[in-house]
């Protein structure tokens, strides 16, 4: 008697026999002679008490066949035996189109999933093929049934899923100085420790590229500054020994000399240790620009991932105050603002600005002249994001402004908004930490299937007990997610398990990763709370104080569940603001196939990223402002706030210096400002027109369109998806 049936995916699941007397009853209704109950039930029982205590799905059909050809209606049996032929066609021509796409190079949602990777390459076509074929196995092999499940009805979304059987985790802030001290081994090669900034620079780029390729997701350096600051100073004193040779004479006395800042200067009426001094610091500077202006270059142009991608990089700096940091600060910008190749904008990596009261905000700051630099620079290159340090959830109480390693206890973002600094098992800090995975919720769904509720207090009831239910479903999703990651082996990861996550140094090579990656974070995301909130109360939060307050509470409530997640599985839970660059439109085009178009809710082509107001939405910044500023706190996994403004803000950087003052008022954590920014690939012309299509320099219409897909810079917007091109279309100005 047939007891357990191996699916095709593998999957063990109990006997069914009414999934058997289903198949044959469609086959019978497709016959002139219809249905025969008395012939399916017989059919059944015989299998049913025939079969082995284990059969197959195959094995089954096969013995389903074989009854009806011995009965009378050998016409159900050909019905039958075309319906399988017609499945197995289906299901093979599912994955075929799916290659065909990718290699006919097809602009859709498959090969444009993510605008940073070139699916058209040979690698990135290899990148795709085995995307596309390993998702169904983490369905089939390594998700729960209720996580299976959730993925299957648009609730849940498993970010990087086609990483999962590899065990790797997200991201990581590296510990630069462990490298540029010590150096490293990540393959076949050596690298010694730096001794001169163009090395330190080097290595920077090396270290981000190698890790790329051990995790799947983006790569960061927390303090930029501090890190390379040292090797400033060590390439002056090779300057200084330069000119000793020149001379011939001994300047040892001039290595170690008090300097305020490194500014280039003219030698002009300058004698004796003063002249050789800024003759040292003038050639200094050169060597510290040009190797700002490689690792900006090398991070444009080095490719990762089996050469499909340049390195999902981002670097945080802008609180060194020693001169030698404000040096590498000084002419990182100045490069950034010059730009790569001839002229273009760098769009990796993502660099952040580290703002803090005392140190680099206001006027009496040491770093003040460095943060109006930063503004003008993000006015013509969008970059640098700004990272508020003064928001009182960015806060280190171990912080302190003569402390040298000051860095440790300072917040550090990554990517498009990803947020480590809370930890339960280890020290709070960013450096040396990352996230594991993430998972998003699609709470647009929750609200939608609550709508036929009449009564408001009901439906928002109905709301936060399905919330609660995939709160659950997530939290445990991730923790498999968890269980499975911990079996790695640190030699998996040669260079992150060697030398950039917490606690690596106390892994040999066949020891598993359990005992440190703890340390990392689970994030558990949501996507459009605007439409979720039309769906329950009729108005988005942007323009109803009902609204706000309802989404504030749903957004508090994940993050009180997402604490006692922490307890419950003994992890560091976090809410993400997700940014949703590729799923905002696969979970609406999804959700209005079943739907259809519910105004304000699923009528365009894509969900709202995270918390923020609606992007077609006209209010002005402030107003923006107010809205998305609860949230910061409460998404602790990451956040961003934006601000879309017109015309050219190269002229008007204080603009910039505006929005960052009001996230300071506002108490938020992360922003940045989007502008139109084009330029002529024939003749290096800039403009910010909104639709410029000709060149009026030299009447070319080879026109790059920058633009910010969430929170990095895309050169073209031929790699994005449907969605994001939407909301890019729909995006309006804030005043």
């Amino acid at each position: 008697m047939i007891q357990t049936i191996v699916k095709r995916d593998g999957r063990i699941v109990g006997f069914n026999d009414q999934k058997i007397m289903a198949a044959i009853r469609k086959a019978m209704l497709h016959t002139e002679k219809g249905e025969d109950e008395r012939l399916i039930q017989q059919i059944t029982d015989h299998i049913s008490v025939h079969g082995k205590p284990q059969m197959s799905v195959e094995d089954i059909q096969d013995a389903v066949e074989m009854e009806l050809m011995k009965s009378a209606r050998k016409d159900v049996a050909q019905k039958y035996i075309a319906y399988r032929n017609q499945r197995s066609i289906a299901r093979k021509a599912k994955t075929r189109d799916v290659f065909l796409d990718i290699v006919n190079i097809k602009n859709n949602d498959v090969t444009r999933e993510n605008a940073n990777m070139n699916a058209d390459t040979p690698a990135g076509m290899m990148m795709k093929f085995a995307s596309e074929t390993t998702k169904p196995f983490v369905d089939d092999y390594l998700l729960s049934e209720q996580s299976r499940e959730a993925v299957a009805h648009n609730l849940l979304h498993v970010h990087d899923k086609d990483y999962y059987p590899t065990k790797s985790l997200t991201c990581c802030q590296h510990p630069l100085d462990h490298i540029l001290q010590h150096g490293f081994t990540a393959g076949h090669g050596s690298s010694r420790p730096a001794k001169r900034i163009e090395t330190a620079a080097v290595l920077a780029c090396i270290s981000l590229e190698c890790a790329q390729n051990e995790m799947h997701g983006g790569q960061a350096i927390p303090a930029f500054d501090f890190y390379l600051a040292p090797f400033v100073r060590s390439s002056y004193i090779e300057e200084v020994k330069n000119l000793e040779n020149l001379y011939g004479d001994n300047f040892e006395h001039l290595y170690q000399t008090e300097i305020d800042d490194y500014i280039d200067r003219p030698l002009n009426g300058l004698k004796g240790d003063a002249r050789i001094k800024q003759h040292a610091i003038n050639r200094t500077v050169a060597r510290v620009h040009q190797s700002m202006e490689a690792f900006i270059h090398n991070m444009n142009t080095i490719h990762s991932r089996g050469g499909n991608q340049v390195v999902f990089s981002s670097i945080n700096y802008g609180t060194d105050t020693s001169a030698e940091g404000r040096c590498v600060i000084r002419e990182l910008l100045n490069s950034t603002y010059q730009g790569v190749g001839n002229g273009e904008t760098a769009i990796f990596p993502i660099q952040i600005w580290k703002k803090k009261r005392g140190v680099s905000y206001l006027p009496n700051d040491r770093n003040y002249d460095l943060y109006c630099l930063a503004c003008k620079v993000t006015a013509r290159r969008f970059f640098p994001n700004f990272l508020n340090l003064d928001a009182t959830f960015n806060q280190h109480e171990l912080w302190r402004a003569d402390d040298p390693k000051r860095y440790m206890y300072e917040m550090a973002t990554m990517g498009c908004r990803t947020r480590v600094f809370e930890n339960r098992y280890g020290l709070k800090t960013s450096v040396g930490r990352g996230n594991l995975s993430f998972s998003t919720i699609n709470i647009v769904r929750l609200a939608i299937e609550c709508m036929d509720i009449k009564d408001k207090e009901q439906r928002i009831a109905k709301f936060f007990a399905k919330l609660d239910d995939m709160l659950e479903i997530t939290a445990k999703q991730l923790d498999d997610r968890f269980q499975f990651q911990k079996t790695a082996f640190a030699k998996q990861f040669p260079l992150l398990m060697s030398k950039l996550w917490g606690g690596c140094e106390q892994l040999e090579p066949n020891d598993t990763i359990e005992s440190v990656i703890n340390q990392g974070t689970l994030g558990i995301g949501f996507i459009g709370l605007a439409e979720c909130l039309v769906a329950l109360v009729g108005k988005h939060h942007g323009e109803s104080e009902e609204a706000q307050e309802l989404g504030i509470k749903i957004v508090t409530y994940m993050r009180d569940r997402s604490k006692d997640f922490c307890e419950q599985y003994q992890h560091n839970y976090s809410i993400l603001a997700t940014p949703a660059e590729g799923l905002s439109g696969k979970f609406t085009k999804k959700d209005r196939k079943e739907f259809g178009a519910l105004p304000g809710i699923t009528d365009r082509d894509y969900y709202t990223n995270s918390n923020h107001v609606p992007v077609y939405y006209k209010c002005s910044a402030r107003h923006k402002a107010e809205v998305e500023a609860p949230y910061h706190d409460l998404t602790r996994g990451g956040h961003i706030f934006y601000v879309e403004i017109d015309g050219d803000a190269t002229h008007n950087p204080q603009v910039i210096m505006n929005v960052v003052d009001m996230m300071d008022r506002y108490n938020m954590g992360y922003g940045s400002v989007n502008h139109n920014r084009n330029r002529c690939m024939d003749c290096g012309y800039e403009n910010a027109d909104a639709h410029l299509d000709t060149c009026p320099k030299c009447g070319s219409h080879h026109i790059d369109r920058l633009q910010r897909i969430t929170g990095y810079l895309v050169g073209t917007t031929d790699r994005w998806n449907a969605g994001k091109l939407a909301e890019l279309n729909d995006r309006v100005t804030h005043e």
